[in-house]
C-alpha cells in the first residue's frame, strides 16, 4: 500500500468568498514554483509540513454539513498531483462540488483530474511576465519563467476543451491587476479567446526585500512592506473598469471595497 502524505499549507472551514454562489471549505496545499512578489499566501510558497491524508479527509468531512463545494488552493494545489488526486475523490464521493484556483503550471494534473471528472471548477490565476515569476528565489525551480507560458496556455486549452464537452461546468481566468501589466494582460485576453475573465484589483508588486535583507527582523519586514504598500496604492475601481474597456469583454471585477461586480465595457469611439 503506498502512503500518500500532502505538504499542507491551511484550511478554512468555511469560506463564502472562494466560489461564487457556494459555501465551501477551502485547503490551502504548501509550495509554489513561481514566486509572484504580490503573493498573498507567500508564507507557504515554500517549507514543509506533511500529514497524512486521513488527516484532512477529517477536516472536510467536518465541514461537509455545511457546504456544497471543497476549493482546493495554495502555494499551487495542481503541484501535488497524487495527493489532490485522493482528495478529489473523497470530496466527490461526500457529493461536493470540487474546483481548483491554479497558476496553470501544471496541465497534466488538471487533465488528469477532468478526465476523471473529479472538477466542476477551475480557476486560473494567470500571471504576466511583469509579475517576477522567475523561480530564481531560494534556486527554487530556475525553469518556472521559461515553462510557464507554455504550461498555462496548455491548462487553458485543456479547460476550454473540457467546457464545450461538457466535462467542465465552470472556468475562468484571473488576472491580477496592476498599472505596469495592462498591455501584458490584453496581449493575453485577446490570445485566448472567448473565455471568462476577473480583473482582481491586486497590491502594488513590492521586491524580494527578505532576500536582499536576510537578516531583517518580521516585524520590520511587515513595516517596510506596508509602508511600500501606501506608496503604490492599488488601482481603484473606475481605472480597472477603464482597463476593461480596452479588452472589449465584459469581465467580473474584483475589489477590496466592494467585492465582486459584472462589468459591461462599453464602445468607444
Amino acid at each position: 500500500m503506498i502512503i500518500i502524505k500532502l505538504n499542507f499549507g491551511g484550511f478554512v472551514s468555511l469560506s463564502t468568498i472562494d466560489w461564487r454562489g457556494k459555501a465551501v471549505c477551502t485547503l490551502f496545499l504548501r509550495g509554489c514554483p513561481l514566486r509572484c512578489t504580490y503573493c498573498q499566501n507567500e508564507t507557504i510558497q515554500t517549507g514543509e509540513d506533511y500529514r497524512d491524508i486521513d488527516e484532512i479527509t477529517a477536516m472536510i468531512k467536518t465541514s461537509s454539513p455545511y457546504i456544497s463545494g471543497v476549493v482546493f488552493s495554495g502555494g499551487e494545489p495542481a503541484w501535488q498531483k497524487e495527493a489532490l488526486i485522493v482528495l478529489a475523490r473523497y470530496s466527490k464521493k461526500m457529493d461536493l462540488s470540487v474546483g481548483i484556483q491554479t497558476n496553470g503550471f501544471f496541465p497534466d494534473t488538471l487533465e488528469a483530474l477532468i478526465m476523471e471528472g473529479l472538477l466542476d471548477k477551475v480557476a486560473i490565476d494567470y500571471k504576466t511576465t511583469w509579475e517576477g515569476y522567475s523561480g530564481t528565489t531560494e534556486g527554487y525551480n530556475p525553469l518556472a519563467k521559461e515553462n510557464y507560458k507554455r504550461n498555462v496556455q496548455k491548462s487553458i486549452g485543456i479547460c476550454k476543451k473540457a467546457v464545450e464537452n461538457k466535462q467542465l461546468d465552470e472556468f475562468e481566468v484571473v488576472f491580477t491587476i496592476f498599472y505596469e501589466n495592462q498591455e501584458y494582460i490584453r496581449q493575453i485576453s485577446d490570445k485566448i479567446g472567448d473565455v471568462p475573465l476577473v480583473l482582481q484589483q491586486g497590491e502594488h508588486k513590492i521586491a524580494p526585500m527578505r532576500s536582499a535583507t536576510p537578516e531583517m527582523t518580521e516585524g520590520e519586514y511587515i513595516c517596510k512592506k506596508q509602508t511600500q504598500q501606501k506608496r503604490h496604492p492599488p488601482l481603484r475601481l473606475n481605472e480597472i473598469k477603464e482597463i476593461a474597456d480596452t479588452l472589449k469583454k465584459t469581465v467580473r471585477i474584483r475589489t477590496r471595497d466592494i467585492g465582486e461586480i459584472s462589468y459591461n465595457w462599453r464602445h468607444i469611439l
